[in-house]
């Protein structure tokens, strides 16, 4: 148990892969390390959300189970590790290129030793180098990545033996809220829980992912921390046929692929690509929001992937996270949670409709859906990118564009309001790192972990 009496050479709030992460690398250099881990969701083995065990419909759980627990967001995820310095994260504003892709490798190696499996998809440079000429031919530029997929029931193995190492070498508390960090003379000493408890540390790393990004900003803001804008993306996950893109996934698995629309020039880009994998609802803060699995052993007829538009804000603007959430929120309030429609319906300017979803060719993996209308939730802006980018990439995997292709919406990404951080990722008082995606330096599995080790690092050059 935690001892509010003690001095913990450090504490962790959150345990994601940047919380992780960051104790295993302390534990390897320095054992004897007091560290306390503080998660505000449950255990590995607690974690029982109801749309996983096979109940269609979301508990609007206070805590989302899904969210929230040993491993974070990524815990239930399709456990995909780009092992590419291009995508996952803005690590390279702290490094070179080469230490960036040394510190992916270690982070692989790692996720190696405790189960990750050893296939890599992205290896052929032949078949790499021919869907990226077809890319470029139809307006598309295609990112090459390594993709190592651990699959949504190995990444809770992966995550477990974590989980079994860690015991009792720290302490951890679960189910257990920080409300605030606590700060002498511009120095972090320790932390406030929602019991009123305080404990104290000598230093504090931040990682209470994209579920706490809003609680970190909050925190950021009353500790008077410089904060920089990052971009929230908005769009649908498409669902079609596995065979549609299998062309592309079986080559790369995560086919990365940027557009820039014609009517507006923005940035499209494909997101979180599931061969075979199933789409999932995700909860949020009472927000309904639209995901995407795949599993390594279980697998559907479908393929599903996000097309997000990216948005930067400018002044006067500075609230990209309540954006995003309240497009969110109209797509819940019309539709009583996520909508799914045909793109064909929604060429024709007409709502789809339980009998015209079930008419098509394309069997929705989620089930715990409102057939409805996306043009009256997303900005016209928004759509006329998405349905440009399905034309596009209808050339490159033909059947994208078909009338059967299922839309649901919406897909919202809420990448946290950036802290003004040092390359070893401290922030402007001293000894409070912000690491992972709530800190808005990362944005997926790989890097999370790397920011992890990069904090953990910094911290045992000072012990």
């Amino acid at each position: 148990m935690p001892d509010t009496k003690k001095l913990y050479d450090v504490i962790v709030i959150g345990a994601g892969p940047a919380g992780i992460f960051a104790v295993l690398e302390l534990l390897k250099d320095a054992p004897q390390t007091k560290i306390l881990l503080i998660e505000k969701g449950r255990d590995i083995d607690r974690r029982k959300c109801p749309m996983m065990q096979g109940k269609s419909s979301c508990a609007s759980c206070a805590v989302c189970d899904l969210l929230s627990g040993w491993g974070g967001a990524g815990a239930f995820s399709d456990g995909k590790l780009s092992l590419s310095s291009e995508v996952g994260g803005h690590l390279a504003r702290y490094m070179d290129k080469e230490t960036l892709e040394g510190l992916i490798k270690y982070v692989d190696d790692v996720y190696r030793q405790y189960g990750a499996p050893e296939k890599v998809f992205g290896e052929s440079p032949e078949e790499m180098e021919r869907i990226k000429n077809l890319a470029s031919k139809n307006d598309l530029l295609f990112v090459p990545t390594r993709i190592r997929h651990i699959g949504t029931e190995r990444c809770k193995e992966v995550l477990e033996r974590m989980r079994l190492y860690i015991n009792e070498k720290i302490d951890v508390v679960f189910n257990t809220k920080v409300t605030k960090i606590i700060v002498d003379g511009n120095k972090a000493t320790g932390v406030k829980v929602i019991t009123g408890e305080e404990y104290k540390g000598r230093f504090i790393l931040s990682a209470p992912g994209r579920e706490g990004s809003r609680w970190l900003e909050r925190e950021a803001k009353r500790l008077k921390l410089t904060l920089l804008n990052n971009p929230v993306d908005v769009g649908v996950r498409v669902e079609v046929p596995a065979s549609v893109m299998e062309p592309l996934t079986s080559v790369t698995y995560e086919p990365k692929l940027i557009y820039y629309s014609k009517a507006f020039d923005d940035r499209v880009r494909t997101f979180c690509v599931n061969p075979y994998g199933e789409v999932v609802k995700e909860y949020l803060k009472g927000v309904w929001t639209v995901n995407g699995h795949s599993y390594a052993r279980h697998k559907t007829g479908n393929t599903n992937f996000a097309l997000l538009v990216s948005t930067y804000f400018t002044e006067p603007f500075k609230e990209p996270i309540s954006y995003g959430r309240y497009i969110a929120r109209l797509a819940n309030f019309l539709g009583q949670g996520v909508i799914v429609q045909r793109l064909g319906d929604l060429r024709r300017g007409r709502r789809s409709t339980p009998e015209r979803i079930s008419s098509g060719i394309v069997e929705p993996t989620l089930k715990d859906t409102t057939p409805g209308d996306l043009s009256f939730v997303l900005p016209y802006r928004y759509l006329t990118d998405i349905l440009e980018m399905i034309e596009a990439l209808d050339r490159i995997a033909p059947g994208v564009n078909s009338r059967h292709t299922l839309l649901y919406g919406v897909e919202v990404k809420f990448y946290s309001m950036q802290i003004k951080l040092t390359p070893e990722l401290e922030s402007e008082v001293e000894n409070l790192f912000a690491i992972g995606d709530g800190a808005g330096v990362s944005r997926g599995l790989v890097q999370a972990s790397a920011s992890g080790i990069m904090a953990a690092r910094a911290v045992l050059k000072r012990m």
